[in-house]
């Protein structure tokens, strides 16, 4: 019992600490929203909306899970306040999946306003609503493992916040977010499908308008490989880093 405990105990912290904070819930509310106007504003019909939906979607979980996690991790690293954790009665795995399950549920709830909206005012259709569901907390899995694995790379926040947007800003070009895979040049292409996230946009255009470029099964493989070297690496640099 004292695995549970202690994990819903790390959580409720750092839900209380960071992510429930008015900026943040306002951030999380007023970038997607810009973001949606931004691509939204020229769009007169569904099959417009639909075409930049899982971008939205994904863009708004990619920025909110690493921007969080990256403050969070660092900050109490260089606080030291991770250190006092060590003494909980729990593995260090499952101590790091507590820290990380706040951005992973911040991921979840960023996804949910471009999702309602684009439903709801511009009628965009969903053509597999399980599928958008395991592809928004799957996207937000292997982006908070992303985060975490650049965060636990970084003494600094701002170092964490520049290593994050060296991967982020090219990701919305090359992962399919708003600008096709198969569109890009072939010598990228490859390079795109280095990236986990990619499949996590795959699995958003499956489900919503069913043109994704590889069936979704494929795609939740390849982001559950993802998910265990993310976490493997990230776990072989905290133990080597922070630990010893």
């Amino acid at each position: 019992m004292r695995t549970p405990i202690a994990f819903s105990n790390i959580l409720r912290k750092d839900m209380k600490n960071y992510y429930l904070k008015p900026p943040n819930i306002s951030w999380g509310i007023i970038f997607p929203f810009a973001w949606m106007l931004m691509m939204f504003i020229k769009s007169g019909d569904a099959f417009e909306i639909n075409t930049v939906f899982p971008g939205i979607v994904a863009i708004s979980i990619l920025f909110g899970t690493t921007s969080m996690l990256s403050v969070t991790i660092t900050f109490e690293r260089k606080s030291r306040s991770f250190e006092r954790l060590l003494i909980a009665p729990i593995k260090i795995e499952f101590l790091v999946w507590a820290k990380i399950s706040g951005a992973i549920l911040f991921g979840v709830f960023n996804s949910m306003i471009p999702v309602l909206f684009s439903v709801l005012y511009f009628n965009a259709t969903v053509m597999n609503w399980p599928a958008l569901i395991f592809g928004i907390l799957f996207l937000s899995i292997i982006s908070t493992l992303l985060g975490l694995f650049i965060s636990v790379s970084a003494k600094e926040v701002f170092e964490a916040q520049t290593y994050s947007n060296f991967f982020r800003f090219p990701m919305i070009f090359l992962c399919g977010l708003f600008i096709p895979v198969t569109a890009l040049p072939v010598i990228i292409q490859p390079l795109s499908f280095m990236l986990p996230v990619t499949y996590g946009v795959d699995i958003l255009h499956n489900a919503i308008a069913g043109n994704g470029m590889l069936p979704t099964g494929i795609d939740l493989i390849v982001i559950i490989l993802f998910c265990f070297l993310l976490f493997g690496f990230s776990m072989y640099n905290i133990r080597r880093k922070w630990i010893s």
